[in-house]
């Protein structure tokens, strides 16, 4: 008996049964990269005792230009990629391999649900997967894709994941059927409506929708550089940005960072508050910047976006820079009687553990706005304002209405003396809550300057 053949022969019959996903690892990594894990693993069942060869996951090591990742990846063409307790036990063994060596992980997601037969083994497999990659979260990066119809219990690891990926016209992500959803919703309704990236806008889990795997690839390449150490970059340092002295726009914000750009993280959702991702003087830093004309109201979905990020920041060692532009908490009954202040209390917890802050007021802090993210007392290292930017207890028409209150003159007229007697930040500067107002153009200097002395 050639044994060598009848390993070739094995091996060639489970690479063709997961030959999608297979091209999917292929587009991902550096091309003879991909070094495979268990490869000769599967469930063994009853219900599926042929037909079943390469079912369940193709797990491994991988690099991307370079850069060292594990990859699990589901194989949706046999058996529906039905998870199994061997599937279950593989990615455990992949993650606590990467728990081992701090290498980040990437999950490609394809599965309807469950292997049927599998009764509460099958349950015990995933809760050992979802309790290892919660354990992860904070010391190992992991990545998320969502390939195609992810389906049940599995659906979780997207709530973990430090990044999620929404493939156009493939991705579906639902913790039940969506059939299930919308016949007990009363809606009728496709999958993709229920579970695609605009089905979930309001959930906080799509940070990415790109066209396909080699996006996913330029992705986790740009986010991974952006965060890994570099030495200070002379040449960026001193850059000055002119548009800044006409408008404070996220537009301008962001050519204070280096050329080599950022990374935003969840655009799809609450998009007049960005998460960025990239380098300042070739410091790798976290930046919130709040897009509003006239200031950013705060909501729950709001402040979890800035939550997470922050503890994103904190978990990796990452400077965390506020671009203030906010108001304080949008006054409606949905904010009342919902999360908001649940998040909020959440938030002053991750911000506390946070021991790299900057605050640079280029709009309005306001209210809860400057409390949040300005306050000495809530541990910034640096406070910066723009010459024209607005620090007060309430904003000009509130505020203008409890000062002046029992004068009589137009409203526009008593807004614009508060505006101009109360809100401007020298009043703050000189009781010491903020270190310098400066000249917009030339915060690039000040920001990289604070950067370093924060560098370990």
């Amino acid at each position: 008996m050639d044994k060598i053949k009848m390993l070739r022969d094995r091996r060639d019959a489970v690479k063709a049964a997961g030959k999608s996903v297979r091209a999917d690892i292929a587009a991902l990594c550096d091309e003879g990269s991909f070094v495979e894990l268990s490869t000769f693993s599967f469930s063994e069942s009853d219900f599926y005792p042929d037909g079943a060869c390469g079912e369940g996951i193709v797990a491994g090591f991988v690099t991307i230009d370079g850069y060292p990742f594990y990859v699990v990846a589901q194989n949706g063409e046999v058996l529906g990629g039905g998870l199994s307790e061997a599937g279950c036990k593989k990615i455990s063994k992949c993650l606590a391999s990467a728990e081992k060596s701090a290498t980040p992980v990437i999950y490609l997601l394809n599965s309807k649900g469950v292997r049927v037969g599998e009764g509460v083994n099958v349950l015990e497999g995933l809760a050992e997967v979802l309790l290892k990659a919660a354990q992860l979260k904070g010391s190992v990066l992991q990545f998320c894709v969502v390939c195609g119809e992810v389906y049940g219990q599995l659906a979780a690891l997207a709530g973990i994941c430090d990044f999620n990926f929404f493939i156009e016209d493939k991705s579906v992500l639902c913790e039940n059927s969506p059939l299930v959803i919308a016949a007990k919703s009363g809606i009728n309704a496709s999958a993709k409506e229920i579970g695609g990236a605009d089905g979930l806008k309001k959930t906080n889990l799509v940070t990415f929708k790109v066209s396909g795997i080699a996006d996913v690839r330029e992705k986790i390449l740009a986010i991974t550089s952006a965060i890994s150490p570099a030495a200070v970059d002379c040449d960026e340092m001193n850059v000055t940005v002119d548009e800044l002295n006409v408008s404070a726009s996220a537009e301008n914000i962001q050519k204070l960072f280096d050329s080599d750009g950022i990374v935003e993280v969840g655009a799809p959702y609450s998009p007049n508050v960005k998460c960025v991702l990239g380098r300042m003087g070739g410091i790798a830093c976290a930046a919130v910047i709040f897009d509003g004309a006239d200031g950013v109201k705060l909501n729950a979905r709001k402040v979890k976006k800035i939550k997470d990020f922050a503890e994103l920041a904190c978990c990796r060692d990452l400077p965390l820079v506020f671009f203030v532009n906010c108001i304080g908490l949008c006054p409606c009954i949905d904010n009342h009687s919902g999360l908001v202040l649940k998040e909020v209390a959440e938030l002053i917890n991750v911000l506390d553990c946070c021991d790299k802050k900057i605050s640079v007021i280029s709009g309005k802090a306001v209210g809860l706005g400057y409390t949040l993210f300005a306050a000495k007392s809530m541990g910034y290292d640096y406070t910066f304002a723009f010459a024209n930017a607005k620090v007060a207890l309430f904003d000009d028409v509130q505020g203008a209405e409890i000062e002046f209150a029992g004068q009589k003159a137009e409203k526009a007229a008593l807004q614009k003396r508060y505006a101009d007697e109360n809100s401007d930040p020298i009043n703050a500067a000189r009781n010491g809550y903020i270190d310098n107002i400066i000249e917009p153009a030339f915060a690039k200097q000040y920001i990289v300057a604070c950067l370093q002395t924060l560098l370990k």
